[in-house]
């Protein structure tokens, strides 16, 4: 029997379990370690396939709305992209574990505890994939119009309908077909890039189009960087690298992804920003209908764009998808991996139907993002904080327990330490929240008096992941330390599978 340190790293040669274009077996249970075929490399192509992508070049055209200069919008794209760093720690707890993010998310707050987690997690992926399918069908309509085609409401649900059936295809058959395709899209965006870049140079400045923003809303505009980039992605991290062998070195997985992901998203978010300074219409909910309807880049390369735009938009979507299917399987639906991928779909076509025709994606975008902080920032404070108290390890037999015979059950299925700590850094990021011109909603003055005090300057994130971690310690660092020893113990005795 072939091993899987001798498998094809190609993807020529993989575990029936994960075949490539077959229907991935696994979810959030264990992935025995002779069908560990990843290397930290493998992980690193898939997100750089990830990161090389459209839905960025947008999201650097939007960071220009909020009234920056270019050079301050560059600096936020290169600050903000470092937290890319997080997703890299964040990858670290699936080769040991051998189970997915939320599945790893048992040992800290207990199996009915993550289950709240969890779900604040699904209904993140689903948000990120219905921001997904809205710019396919956004791309769709814009290319229609040029084929002569004026399309009305109905045309738009058949488009999202059409859009939710393909972007299913991906994440049914599952892991190693993710892999392999993203890894094909990273070549063609390059160039089709590349090309726009060359457009793009002759018209772009670097001259002030803003007067430029003062520190409260830098701050709210890296919030909003950090979140859509490293920090975004942290709760996906282990649901990919849980394939790579337990040995695999860490500081290899941590490269391999933060080189992968920063540098084309910084290359990628820069471009956006520049084709902003000429194409203003990029940074709205209009953002391909303004590329189409602009003279500077030719008609027939923005037709080229956006059919790959919309091939690659599925595939990024593939990954959400993906995640919520086995984080839904963690909330305790008994359901394959593939079947909860379909039920996720229906749930997406209906709020996509309504997002579409009610309200504009930059308004929609900037709600979800930092409506997201709020659980997210503390969340990874306490999931990390957990790993390095349990001296890195888990003990993968009992994640996969969710009854009393779990060594992580608790009271209840619930360790309330780290609830308290993940409503507490809720508070706190909610405190340090700027309700900036984007957010239609408004808070009241008790619930972020940081912001309201510091010229609605935003350090959500970091008072959430602070705070959060901060409270963990000091209510769980006893009771984690001493179930640590018992883990180590057990381990010592578990046999390797």
């Amino acid at each position: 029997m072939t091993t899987a340190l001798e498998q094809n790293p190609s993807l020529g040669n993989l575990p029936e379990s994960d075949e490539v274009f077959h229907i991935e077996t696994h979810g959030v249970d264990y992935i025995p370690l002779s069908e560990r075929w990843a290397r930290p490399r493998d992980v690193g192509s898939m997100w750089a396939g990830a990161s090389v992508q459209v839905e960025y070049f947008i999201y650097g055209a939007i960071l220009m709305t909020f009234g920056f200069t270019f050079w301050q919008a560059l600096s936020v794209i290169v600050i903000g992209n470092i937290s890319y760093l997080l997703l890299g720690l964040a990858s670290l707890q699936g080769p040991q574990a051998g189970t997915t993010v939320f599945g790893i998310n048992r040992a800290a707050y207990g199996p009915n505890g993550s289950r709240l987690i969890a779900f604040f997690n699904w209904i993140t992926q689903l948000g990120f994939e219905i921001e997904g399918i809205i710019l396919i069908v956004g791309a769709g309509l814009v290319l229609s119009i040029k084929a002569g085609f004026s399309p009305g409401d109905p045309a738009k649900v058949v488009f999202v309908i059409i859009a939710v059936a393909i972007q299913a295809v991906l994440p049914f058959l599952g892991h190693a077909t993710i892999v392999k395709v993203l890894r094909w899209l990273t070549i063609p965006f390059v160039v089709i890039f590349a090309i726009l870049l060359g457009f793009t140079i002759p018209h772009a400045t670097t001259a002030s189009t803003h007067p430029g923003v003062g520190w409260p809303l830098y701050l709210a505009g890296l919030a909003f960087t950090i979140t859509l980039s490293g920090l975004g992605w942290t709760e996906n991290g282990n649901d990919y690298s849980r394939y790579c062998r337990p040995d695999a070195k860490k500081s290899s997985i941590v490269g391999w992804v933060f080189v992968a992901t920063a540098v084309p998203e910084i290359l990628v978010m820069t471009l956006g920003a520049a084709v902003f300074t000429f194409v203003k219409g990029i940074g709205t909910g209009a953002a391909f209908t303004a590329l189409a309807h602009q003279t500077a880049i030719p008609s027939w390369f923005v037709v080229v764009f956006l059919v790959f735009a919309i091939f690659q938009i599925f595939a990024i979507n593939g990954l959400d998808l993906y995640s919520s299917g086995v984080t839904l399987q963690a909330l305790g639906v008994h359901v394959k991996r593939y079947v909860a991928v379909v039920i996720d779909c229906v749930i997406v076509l209906g709020f996509t139907i309504f997002a579409i025709l009610s309200t504009s994606f930059s308004t929609y975008l900037g709600d979800f993002v930092f409506m997201v902080i709020v659980w997210i920032a503390p969340w990874f404070g306490i999931y990390m904080m957990d790993w390095i108290l349990r001296r890195f390890r888990y003990l993968p037999s009992h994640l996969q327990r969710t009854g009393r015979d779990s060594l992580y059950y608790r009271s209840g299925g619930i360790f309330w330490p780290a609830i308290i700590a993940q409503l507490v850094g809720m508070f706190a990021a909610a405190s340090g929240l700027s309700v900036t011109p984007k957010i239609y909603f408004t808070m009241p003055t008790w619930l972020n008096e940081v912001t309201a005090h510091t010229t609605y300057a935003d350090f959500s994130i970091y008072l959430g992941v602070g705070v959060g971690a901060l409270v963990y310690v000091v209510l769980a660092a006893r009771s984690v330390r001493k179930q640590a020893g018992e883990q180590d113990r057990l381990l010592a005795a578990e046999p390797a599978r």
